[in-house]
């Protein structure tokens, strides 16, 4: 036999009354007893009886909880404060002139980031980017702490963007000086950290967190802005945002180490994420000589140059007299007298194709080797052609800022 319920018009029919009754008494009982028992967790009760339950007040019929407070400490918020006060703004002031009153007046034409990174005596000196203060009459640095002080501009180089800023060290406390990490030592995935002021003051100390997208990533750089790439610039790739003002800023590990300056970044509306810093190691001995010298001792040769590209076929064949297979090298358009070249006797139109056996095909890989491989006063083996003839010069390195 089925269960069902039975829905028929004389269900109640053959029910004793004064059964019934006393069925639905007890029953009422029962129910008001449950009730009662329940009552106090389902309704609330007393809060007291869980200790870990946040405090309810009541006040003239209004109910509040009591606020609980966090303190949230990770690696990364122990980098940011280890490094962040060592970060200051760099602000940009030039002359400008009214051509309507004739008045000169000073203002500021830009803002960006700098790293404090080293006190000494009664200075405490900046690195930060070239452009950044590129021009400038007077500098502006505003500190972590929102005191601003005057800057005075120990030496720049266009080629690195790199920079020194000298100030006082008189508002220069503990932990305003920061620490320098191995960029040699970064791995691809590496959490990093940028801090800087994008967009200007109003944004100063702005953290932006990302990873190291790539190492060893070359750049190249059109230094005199002519379109043609003078130089290719050594840097590491990140995604941590990098914007407008962040240049000049810290690139940070998570052990709040200095491991890059910040200073470019991919302008385009289809490209997100791409950020670059100029690493640490390649840093320390470009602002050593900046502090030192107000610029940095490069070796030269003494000549201008111009690339085997650029020349037409005919040129190459004709005039440079260059065997078929050889497309490329950097020809000497002009040699300076009594330079190094010079004296090695080198001359007008001769090719050059290799460096201490090392080829190099163009004016920006010749000046990637002779800057990065070689010292004032060292010995360079010149490979090139003069004629259709291979020959070498063995040039004497100076320091004379021409190539």
């Amino acid at each position: 036999m089925g269960l069902y319920d039975d829905h028929s018009p004389n269900r109640f029919k053959n029910r004793g009354g004064r059964g019934g009754f006393f069925t639905g008494l007890i029953g009422g009982l029962i129910g008001a007893l449950i009730i009662a028992i329940l009552a106090p967790s389902v309704f609330g009760g007393n809060n007291n009886e869980n200790p870990n339950s946040p405090a309810i007040e009541q006040n003239e019929g209004k109910t509040t909880k009591e606020q609980v407070s966090l303190d949230v400490t990770t690696d990364v918020t122990k980098a940011v404060e280890k490094a962040g006060k060592g970060v200051v703004g760099i602000t940009n002031i030039q002359t400008a002139n009214f051509w309507a009153t004739g008045e000169e007046s000073q203002q500021a034409v830009g803002v960006g980031s700098g790293v404090i990174y080293k006190k000494q005596g009664d200075k405490a000196y900046i690195v930060t980017n070239h452009h950044v203060v590129e021009d400038a009459t007077q500098l502006e640095v505003t500190l972590s702490d929102g005191k601003k002080v005057p800057g005075n501009l120990q030496g720049s180089d266009v080629w690195t963007d790199l920079a020194v800023v000298e100030i006082s060290s008189k508002d220069i406390g503990e932990g305003f000086v920061n620490e320098f990490g191995d960029s040699d030592a970064l791995h691809i995935g590496e959490p990093v950290l940028a801090i800087g002021n994008p967009l200007g003051l109003e944004f100063a100390g702005s953290v932006t967190q990302g990873i190291v997208s790539g190492v060893n990533r070359t750049v190249p750089v059109d230094i005199n802005k002519d379109g043609i790439p003078d130089w290719n610039a050594e840097v590491i790739q990140t995604d941590a945002a990098i914007n407008p003002g962040n240049s000049g800023g810290a690139l940070v590990n998570i052990a709040g180490q200095v491991v890059g300056i910040n200073s470019m970044k991919i302008a385009q509306s289809a490209v997100e994420g791409i950020g670059f810093s100029i690493p640490i190691n390649y840093v320390i001995p470009i602002i050593e000589d900046l502090e030192k010298f107000g610029e940095v001792k490069r070796p030269a040769m003494g000549v201008t140059l111009r690339d085997v590209a650029e020349i037409s076929a005919y040129h190459q064949e004709q005039t440079l007299k260059l065997p078929k297979d050889v497309t490329y090298g950097i020809m000497i358009e002009k040699v300076m007298p009594n330079s190094p070249a010079a004296k090695a006797g080198l001359k007008e139109l001769d090719v050059i194709v290799a460096l201490d056996g090392e080829k190099v095909e163009d004016v920006v890989s010749l000046r990637k080797y002779l800057y990065s491989k070689k010292k004032v006063g060292d010995n360079m083996k010149v490979t090139y052609y003069r004629g259709g003839k291979k020959q070498d010069a063995d040039v004497k390195l100076t320091d004379d800022t021409r190539l």
